[in-house]
C-alpha cells in the first residue's frame, strides 16, 4: 500500500497535466495511469475491510456529505506554472480523505425500516450501475464521434436516453 501511494503521488505531481486523469485506454501511459489510479484505492479499501474496526460516529451521513463537497469544490491549484501542486493536491486526496470518508460512512449507522430499506437498495444497485454505466457511456461517445458538429439540441435526446438507461 505504501509503494502504490508513492507511486500515484510521483506520477501525480510529475505527470504533464499535474493530475490523475485518464487510465482509460490500453497504451502505455494510459496503462500507468490507470495502475497509479488503482492501485493505492484497492489496498487500502482491503486494509480497511480488514483491520479497521467501524465506531460510531453521529451524523456520519451529513459529515460524509459536507467533506466530499469540500474535496469537490476546490478548483484546480497551483495554476499553469506550479502544476504539481494540483497533483499532489490530487494524491493527497485520494490518500488521505478518501478513506477517511469511507471510514466515516461504514462508522455511520441507519435506523428506521424506511432508512434501512432505501439504503439497502441503492447499495444493491449501487454495482450494477457502476459496473453498466461505462459502456453505454462509450455507446454515446462513440455516437457524438460518427457525428461530427452535432448540435447540443440534436445530441441532448440521446445523451438523455444515456443517463436515464
Amino acid at each position: 500500500m505504501i509503494l502504490s501511494g508513492a507511486a500515484l503521488i510521483q506520477y501525480a505531481v510529475t505527470s504533464k497535466g499535474g493530475d490523475v486523469i485518464g487510465g482509460w485506454s490500453i497504451n502505455a501511459l494510459q496503462l500507468r495511469i490507470g495502475f497509479s489510479r488503482l492501485m493505492y484505492p484497492f489496498f487500502a479499501g482491503l486494509l480497511l475491510s480488514r483491520f479497521v474496526k467501524p465506531t460510531r460516529i453521529n451524523n456520519a451521513f451529513l459529515w460524509c456529505s459536507v467533506l466530499l463537497v469540500v474535496v469537490f469544490s476546490i478548483p484546480r491549484i497551483g495554476g499553469q506554472e506550479n502544476r504539481w501542486m494540483n497533483g499532489l493536491y490530487d494524491s493527497l486526496t485520494i490518500i488521505l480523505m478518501f478513506p477517511l470518508i469511507v471510514y466515516m460512512g461504514a462508522s455511520g449507522e441507519i435506523t428506521g425500516k424506511l432508512a434501512t430499506r432505501v439504503c439497502k437498495f441503492f447499495g444493491d444497485i449501487s454495482y450494477p450501475i457502476y459496473i453498466t454505466h461505462y459502456p453505454l457511456i462509450y455507446t454515446y461517445t462513440a455516437w457524438v464521434s460518427d457525428h461530427p458538429g452535432v448540435t447540443f439540441g440534436k445530441a441532448l435526446p440521446y445523451a438523455l436516453a444515456t443517463f436515464f438507461s
